[in-house]
């Protein structure tokens, strides 16, 4: 067995992924999440702050003990979209390889797209062609194929981006403020370029992947959002999913706090992140005429794992 270290570090969030495999495959894991965002104001200031990269080091420092009291054999550090947008996304390279010794691969929104849709796939297999969604803090990732070819376009718009840029401050999203309008606008925006590219009408199953997605199915089912697998087998309509969106997005950030499956640090951007959601399972079931949305706990940290074995 080979025993492998990921590190996915995207706008809101450092996760760590210790697994064991061989031959493609993943046999064990663990999983631990940090909330850093390194995002934070980045679309202001193009830049990440000082703050920011305080947090994010302090975090790798912790994963760096615990990848080598493990003794992963292969160690992959992925960063994704606040690295992408940032103008000193070297100065944060630079410092997470000083502490790790590996030194972090600024992706591209394809090869995000093709690790979420990889990871996703390790999981229980949906029905091809298969749609998967990645709404991370600052990218949406739509990624539709099969195994044996996919068509993807990563899109401008994440929980920690649209909660800065159209609800500062907010404490339940009123969904008929003229904020709310704006921000359905571009999401609408971004869907029809997605449709473009990858043409959701194709679709035959819709999977959602990271944080938004699987937080609002938890609250939807009453699971707590460590019961992973429970939520990789949970199937609701979309008019159940479209409903939930519209209840997490309007709860105010300490009602949402105190929710027993919501990861602390979520609590403040996933309003903005549940409407991206909304929007996006209405409009591929228009298009595609699907009745039913998904979600999965394997996402790109998976994706990250398994290019290692």
């Amino acid at each position: 067995m080979t025993k492998v270290a990921g590190i996915d570090c995207g706008t809101n969030s450092i996760r760590l992924i210790l697994a064991q495999g061989e031959g493609g495959k993943i046999s064990s894991f663990c999983k631990q999440m940090k909330v850093v965002r390194l995002g934070e104001n980045l679309e202001k200031t193009g830049q990440i702050s000082e703050q920011a990269l305080r947090r994010a080091f302090a975090a790798t420092e912790e994963y760096a003990r615990q990848i080598e009291g493990f003794g992963a054999q292969r160690v992959r550090f992925v960063a994704t979209s606040a690295s992408r947008d940032a103008k000193n996304s070297d100065v944060f390279a630079d410092g997470v390889e000083k502490i790790l010794g590996v030194r972090p691969e600024v992706i591209p929104g394809t090869q995000e797209a093709h690790l979420s849709f990889v990871g996703a796939l390790s999981g229980p297999e949906p029905d091809f062609p298969a749609l998967i969604v990645d709404i991370g803090g600052g990218s949406t990732e739509f990624i539709l194929g099969d195994r044996s070819g996919q068509k993807s376009l990563s899109t401008k718009m994440g929980s920690v981006r649209f909660t800065e840029r159209y609800f500062p401050g907010e404490d339940g999203i009123d969904l008929r403020s003229g904020a709310c309008e704006r921000a359905r606008e571009r999401t609408r925006e971004l869907i029809r370029a997605a449709d473009a590219e990858v043409d959701l009408s194709r679709t035959r199953s819709l999977l959602g992947v990271a944080g938004t997605s699987n937080t609002v199915m938890a609250m939807a089912l009453g699971l707590s959002y460590d019961n992973q697998e429970a939520l990789d087998k949970a199937v609701l309509t979309c008019e159940e999913m479209i409903a939930a969106c519209e209840k997490m997005a309007t709860m105010t950030v300490g009602e949402r706090a105190h929710l027993p499956y919501m990861p602390s640090g979520r609590e403040d951007i996933i309003g903005a992140g549940a409407l991206i959601w909304k929007e996006i399972v209405a409009a591929v079931q228009e298009k595609s005429g699907i009745e039913s949305v998904r979600c999965s706990s394997r996402d790109i940290l998976d994706g990250i794992a398994l290019s290692l074995l």
